[in-house]
């Protein structure tokens, strides 16, 4: 049976200031790994929200920077999803955001309205009312602050960045503990950190509606390599 391997949690140089690799260079890696698709999830918070002097419309624009970069690059290669590591503001927790378009990310970040100002319950609500799923990234990691699960879709049981201890074993038992959607994921910033996680399904996922129908059905597997 075929096995296809899907990457949940990836940020590029283009929008994230920590992430070091370029779109273009992400993809090809991740081509060569053996991926089918990759969520690119760069970061929406006061540091990655671009220049308070620019117009909104040009933060968001600079926020989609990577993805675009990415499925541009990608072609009919290798499928490109839009995801999102969300901070908000005073709160050092970031939650993976999979249902989002283009068009939803410019309709509610503007001068009246963002997803950072929202905060978890709020955002919570939110996302239900527009079948968006939240996951809470790396939980356990030192300075995240565990929320109520009714909060959450599910949470990041498996995160392979290699230079934070995510306290995974933690992770995995409260998914199962509060019934949540557990996930897994690379955390790709830098080369290192290619291909140490993600999911296994046995069809190519090629939109990020399949992802998210996916995740609530259960039809996958982690795919935890180290």
């Amino acid at each position: 049976m075929t096995k296809y391997y899907l990457e949940t949690h990836c940020h590029t140089k283009e929008t994230s200031r920590c992430g070091k690799v370029p779109a273009e260079r992400v993809v090809e890696l991740y081509i060569k790994s053996g991926y089918s698709a990759i969520v690119i999830t760069d970061h929406l918070n006061a540091h990655y929200h671009g220049n308070d002097s620019e117009k909104w419309a040009d933060r968001i624009n600079s926020f989609l920077m990577g993805y675009r970069a990415a499925k541009k690059a990608a072609g009919d290669k290798i499928n490109i999803l839009l995801g999102m590591e969300l901070t908000f503001e005073k709160s050092k927790n970031d939650y993976l955001i999979y249902g989002l378009t283009e068009k939803l990310i410019f309709k509610y970040n503007n001068e009246n309205i963002n997803f950072r100002q929202m905060g978890i319950k709020t955002f919570s609500s939110f996302a239900k009312d527009h079948g968006l799923m939240v996951l809470q990234a790396h939980p356990f990691r030192n300075n995240m602050t565990i929320v109520r699960s009714e909060y959450l879709d599910g949470i990041e049981a498996y995160n392979g960045n290699p230079r934070h201890d995510s306290r995974n074993d933690i992770a995995e038992l409260w998914a199962k503990k509060f019934n949540l959607t557990a996930i897994g994921g690379s955390d790709f910033h830098q080369v290192p950190d290619l291909a140490r996680g993600g999911l296994i399904t046995e069809q190519p996922i090629k939109t990020i509606d399949a992802l998210v129908s996916t995740l609530k059905k259960g039809n996958y597997k982690l795919y935890k390599p180290v």
